[in-house]
This record gives structure tokens, sequence and C-alpha cells, in this order.
């Protein structure tokens, strides 16, 4: 796979995105930009979902996952299907109740200001990362693959990357990203199935399910050892709870929600969607499972996030699966990216500054715009930074330990707020929310170094909890 194939596929990729901003941008405002218009349709949204939940970081950790985790990653995706069943029946009503445009405008309804301010710059905090985490991804897999071909360095690489994010998205925002993510969830699905097709035929398989089936690494539940992080009962119940805060008290996947044109639609989005996850998901571990085999059968040294690209791009399959293979990267990264994007600079918009009810129209525009050339560049110094501190683990696994940090205290938060009627003090929040994440860390520290119990994914539901005493002992009479 030569440079200029890359720079060409890039090219055309992106002339395609700039021009469906050019014509869903036209004569866009705020309310284009944070809530489309109440216009979009729901079977758009619940496909164009599937690229942004799964993301560049799925599209590489997940199959790389395999070799030391088997397909138990299934176990959580099972926990998903619960998340989402909490997101659409309880979640959903109460957003399209209140007609919110940031959901976390519930918290200042529910608690007060101090409430409010501090779950939205959780928020800010958690998806900052998360996003730089999976753009990080993406970023490092171009520069092997192309700049480092012309001398180029890392930090041009980032700073293209977020430029081009920026250039379709800077003017109709979600309405916008509504259609793109369509067309990239799309890109990324016919990558992944040209993939395995490939695979396949090149290992002489005829039945993908029979040799997933009969293959050592397919082992799904564990039930084994309560210990270990990976425990059935820990990554399902972790499953549900990630699902519940990275999707429904998450602002980027709830906007997306709330364009739609009535709860109806939403609720039947979230059906769809979870449907049509669990099948994509297992396909992404069935590519682990063959691209594991291929690699040994062929003496290819490549493990964890390696596995997917050094096999794609450099091995036998040809010319077509590498430039799928990067297709469906940039498509899912860049579907997961782009909403991220324009979910901070709505949070930050409408929670932080209250533009909305503070300014005039055409200030609040120039000061949108503003703010999201703001994230722009904080995205990139981020990713720079994880230059020099990403270690060898899968980053799908970074991700989900940090959102069981930073996503823990909302959790605590929604909770306290949904299923009590109780009020709390409502300057003491900050404090309770910025502890519950330091107790969760040395609990889960010293449980694992004293105790031989590994918590894994499932800090995010001792956080959660933390928070939610730390509430209820400052309870207001």
């Amino acid at each position: 796979m030569q440079p200029i194939h890359i720079i060409l596929l890039i090219i055309s990729y992106f002339a395609v995105l700039i021009l469906i901003s050019y014509i869903t941008g036209k004569s866009a405002t705020n309310e284009t930009f944070f809530k489309a218009n109440n216009s979009s349709p729901w079977y758009l949204v619940a496909f164009g979902m599937i690229g942004a939940s799964l993301s560049g970081v799925t599209f590489i950790s997940v199959p790389g996952w395999v070799e030391d985790q088997s397909m138990g990653y299934m176990q959580m995706v099972l926990g998903y299907v619960v998340g989402y069943a909490v997101i659409g029946l309880v979640l959903l009503p109460l957003y399209y109740r209140l007609n919110l445009t940031s959901i976390y405008t519930y918290l200042e309804d529910r608690f007060g200001k101090y409430s409010y301010k501090t779950g939205a710059s959780f928020f800010l905090l958690s998806r900052t990362i998360g996003a730089a985490f999976r753009l990080f991804l993406v970023a490092n897999v171009l520069q092997l693959l192309l700049f480092d071909a012309y001398g180029i360095p890392f930090w041009v690489t980032v700073t293209i990357t977020i430029l081009l994010i920026w250039l379709y998205t800077f003017r109709g925002g979600i309405k916008t990203i509504v259609w793109t993510d369509t067309l990239q969830t799309l890109f990324m699905l016919i990558a992944v199935g040209v993939c395995i097709y490939t695979v396949s035929d090149e290992m002489n398989i005829t039945n993908l399910f029979s040799y997933v089936a009969d293959n050592e690494l397919s082992k799904t539940f564990f039930f084994d050892d309560v210990n270990a992080g990976n425990y059935f009962w820990k990554q399902f119940l972790a499953g549900a709870f990630i699902a519940i805060v990275m999707t429904g008290l998450d602002q980027d996947m709830m906007q997306k929600n709330l364009t739609c044109r009535n709860l109806k639609d939403a609720k039947k989005n979230m059906f769809w969607f979870t449907i049509v996850l669990v099948i994509v998901n297992f396909f992404f571990l069935a590519l682990g499972v063959l691209l594991t085999d291929y690699a040994q059968r062929n003496g290819i040294d490549a493990h964890k996030d390696e596995l997917f690209p050094i096999i794609a791009t450099k091995g036998t399959l040809g010319l077509a699966t590498a430039m799928f293979f990067l297709l469906g990267l940039i498509a899912a990264a860049y579907s997961s990216a782009d909403s991220a994007l324009t979910s901070l600079t709505t949070s930050f918009s409408i929670d932080i500054l209250e533009i909305d009810k503070k300014k005039e129209k055409s200030e609040q525009i120039k000061i949108r715009k503003k703010i999201h050339i703001l994230f722009s560049f904080i995205l990139i110094a981020t990713i720079l930074i994880f230059k020099y501190f990403i270690a060898d683990a899968s980053v799908i696994a970074k991700i989900f330990t940090f959102a069981g940090y930073t996503y823990g205290p909302l959790l605590g938060l929604y909770a306290f707020g949904l299923f009590t009627k109780l009020n709390v003090k409502d300057k003491v929040v900050p404090f309770i929310c910025l502890s519950a994440p330091i107790l969760t860390y040395l609990i889960s520290f010293y449980s694992k170094e004293k105790l031989g119990f590994d918590f894994g994914f499932f800090v995010l539901v001792l956080n959660g909890a933390l928070t939610f005493l730390g509430l209820l002992l400052f309870k207001r009479k």
C-alpha cells in the first residue's frame, strides 16, 4: 500500500463529507447546530449512532483484545442491552419532557447551579479525554502508514486530523453529523465485512460461525474466578452501567437522540440501535479470532492494537483489503470524534457560558464558533500529551477504566435525582464528586494489592455508589 493511495483515499473521503456539510449547513443557526431543528429521521440517527458508539477504538482494539481475553467482551455487550433499555424507558422520556438542549440542565432543576456545573464539567473532562484517546489511535495509524514516509512530524498529523473534523462540522453541527455519521457507519461496516471475507478466504474457511464456535478463543462467559476482572457478573453489570453513563448521561450521544422529531421516534432509534450494535460487536470479535489465528499461522508478530493494522496493510491480503481497512478506520474514528467536538461545544456554550440566556442570536453564533475552535485546539493538545504517556495496554481498556472514574459522579448524581425525592446541599456537591473518584481509586488499588480482588471496569459502579452515599450523607432537610 503506497502513501499516494492513502492520500487519494483521504482527499476523496473528506470531499464527500465537506459536500454534505455544505448542503446541510446552509442557513444554519444555533438551533440547527445544537438540535438539528428536531427534524432528524430516527432511522438515520440509529444507524449513525452505531459508528459513533464503536469508534476507531473498537475497530482496532476489540479484534486485538481477543488474543488475551477471548470473546469475553461480549459479556459487557450483553450488559449494554440492559443499559440501553434504561435509557429508552427512563432517561429519554425525562429529556423530552423537559425539552432539553443540554441534558445536564436537569441537574440544575433538580439540585441547583453547583450540581449543574459539576455534572457538565465531568462530562467535558470525560468526553475530551475519551475523544482524544480515540483520535490518538487513528493518528498513530496514519502516522505509520502515511506521514512517516514523508517525514511529517506527529503534531502535524494530529493538527490535520482535527482540522478536517472542524471543516465539516463548524457550520451545521449536529445536523451535519446525523448525515455524515450515517455514511461513515456504512463505510465502517463494509470494511469489516470485506476484511472478514478476505481473511476467511485466505485461510480457506467455508463456515465462519462453525470456525469461531470451535476455536479455543471463542470462550465468552467467565464464571470461574470471582476475583478476576473478567468475571461474568462484573463485566455484565459494568456493561449495563457503562451504557447508561457513556450513552444515556453523555451529551454527545444524547444530543443525537434529541434531534429526533418526538419521543416515540427516539425510542425506536434506541431499540434498533441496540439490536444492531450487539450483532456488529459479535462480528468484530469474530474478526479478532480470525486475525489472531492468521497471525500465528503466518508468523506475524503483532498483538493488541497493532494486530489489525499490520495484517490489513502489511500482510498478503491485497491492496483492496488495505484500502477498505483504512476507510473503515477513518470512518469509525471520525464518526465518533466529530460528534464529540460538537457536543463539547454545545455543553460548554449552554452549561458553562449559558449563552442561550444572556446573548443576542448573532452574538451567540459568534461565541459558539469561537468555542468550537477552542475545543479543536484542546483536543490537539490532549492527543499530543497522550503520545508520551500511553503504555502498551489496549486503548479500549484504558477508555473504559478512565470512564469509570469520570462518569461515576454523573451516575451517582442522576441515580440520586431520579430514584429519591431528597435534596442535597448544592454547594457541597463538587467536593463529593471530586472525592468519590479518589476514594474509588484507593479502594480499587488496595483491594487488588491486598485481597487479590480486581474490580476491573466495575469501578464505575463503585464510584457511582460512593457519590450516591456522599449525597445521602449531605442531604438537605
